[in-house]
This record gives C-alpha cells, sequence and structure tokens, in this order.
C-alpha cells in the first residue's frame, strides 16, 4: 500500500468515528469564539487561542483569567488543576502510541478527553495503519475545535447573542460517548467503572473537585483488573471471530 493511498484510507476509517465529536466541538468552539469576542477579543484571538492551548475547559476560564487583574501563579494553579486528568490520559495511552514516530509530539499535544475517549477504545479496521488511524482522529477533532472557535470569533463580532445555557452542548457529547462505548461488549466493564469512579468521586469529594480523585480510582482500578479485563477482551474478541 503506497503512503498517500494508507493515509487515506485510515482518513476515511477514521473520520465517522469522530462525527459526534464534530457536532459537539461545532457548538462550543462557535461558544467559545463568541464569547471571547463579547469581551473584546477579535477572531484571530480565539483561533490563537484554540491552536497553542486547545483545552476547551481552561480556554472558557482563561476569558475570565484575561479580563481580571494579571495573576499569573492563579493561573498556573489553576490550569494544572484542571488539566492534570491528562496525566492520566497520556500515561495509559504510551503503549498504544508505541511506533507512530514523529507523529506522536502531536498525538501528545492534541490529545484531549473525547479524543481520548476514542483513541483508548477504538482499534484501526484490518489493514489499516493504525498510527495514521489515530492521527487522523486526532487531527480532525483538533480541527473541528480550531476551525470552529475562529467561525465563533467572526460571528461574534457582528451579532451579539445571549450565551447564558449553552455549555450543555459539552455535557450531551459526553453521554454520547459512552453510549458509543457501551455499545460495544467489550468496551462495557471499563465504562462501568469508569461511572462508578465518578460517582463515588462526586459523592466524597463534591462537584467541583471530583475529577482528580475520580481519575486517580479509575486508574488503579483499571490497573489492578487489568489482567481480567485483557482475558474478557480476547476471550470477546474469539467469541466474535468464530
Amino acid at each position: 500500500m503506497s503512503g498517500n493511498h494508507e493515509k487515506r484510507a485510515a482518513l476515511k476509517a477514521a473520520f465517522p468515528h469522530t462525527v459526534p465529536i464534530l457536532t459537539g466541538f461545532a457548538f462550543l468552539g462557535m461558544v467559545y469564539g463568541m464569547l471571547m469576542a463579547s469581551k473584546g477579543y477579535g477572531a484571530g484571538w480565539s483561533l490563537l487561542m484554540s491552536m497553542v492551548v486547545f483545552g476547551g475547559s481552561i480556554q472558557y476560564v482563561a476569558v475570565t483569567l484575561l479580563t481580571a487583574a494579571f495573576n499569573p501563579i492563579q493561573a498556573l494553579i489553576l490550569s494544572l488543576t484542571i488539566n492534570a486528568r491528562h496525566l492520566f490520559y497520556g500515561i495509559s495511552m504510551l503503549k498504544k502510541y508505541t511506533g507512530t514516530g514523529r507523529l506522536k509530539y502531536f498525538l501528545i499535544f492534541a490529545l484531549c478527553d473525547e479524543t481520548y475517549s476514542l483513541t483508548s477504545t477504538k482499534e484501526p479496521p484490518e489493514g489499516i495503519s493504525a498510527k495514521w488511524f489515530y492521527f487522523w482522529i486526532t487531527f480532525l477533532d483538533y480541527s473541528y475545535w480550531v476551525i470552529a472557535s475562529f467561525a465563533g470569533g467572526l460571528l461574534g463580532g457582528l451579532i451579539r447573542i445571549d450565551l447564558e445555557g449553552l455549555d450543555f452542548v459539552l455535557t450531551a457529547l459526553f453521554v454520547v460517548l459512552f453510549l458509543e462505548q457501551w455499545r460495544e461488549k467489550e468496551n462495557r466493564l471499563p465504562a462501568a467503572i469508569g461511572l462508578l469512579c465518578s460517582v463515588i468521586s462526586l459523592v466524597v469529594f463534591g462537584a467541583d473537585n471530583f475529577i482528580i480523585p475520580a481519575m486517580i480510582l479509575l486508574a488503579v482500578s483499571l490497573l489492578c483488573g487489568k489482567s481480567r479485563l485483557s482475558k474478557q477482551y480476547h476471550s470477546q474478541k474469539a467469541g466474535e471471530e468464530k
């Protein structure tokens, strides 16, 4: 298979998996761009922030930080707290991204919650290059956010819209991704473990502080049950092939 054909085949295989994220990012990205515009920052700033920062939650928080008194220590601590979960994402993806060569740098940079949800559970179809399959998922998700942010910035400079309540799209997006995983039998136990860990952490630590404890609890649970999950995965795959 030639290089260009290999890339096109991987793109064709990856795109359908990113459609739910496209719909979510289209709304969220545009709302972010419009919010930036409402604070006096043009579409160029929205584009630059999305390309360089590429962190939906912290970008929304950054809108407030940009309009408040300059406090770099507070901004650093807040950014680390909000994005600390990506440490767990990255560690769990080290093995899967082995052999991706120079693409690994972009895969690491552009790993977000939604992309992690796909790349950690989806396997490339037979005959499709794994590294290009994961690259296209990551690149498409990244592009959706960047383009939508820029479009929202342009639109926000022309009209004024009440944005209150539109952030529900993010919650809806994660519900769709969870249901997509639940449809595949081999992903149901990890998904159930993740849900249970999140609920326990929410009850114990509260809505403002539960994300990091939930990620730690989830990581420990998956590591402890790694052998059982692996056996279940391979047994189900073997059953499907018969």
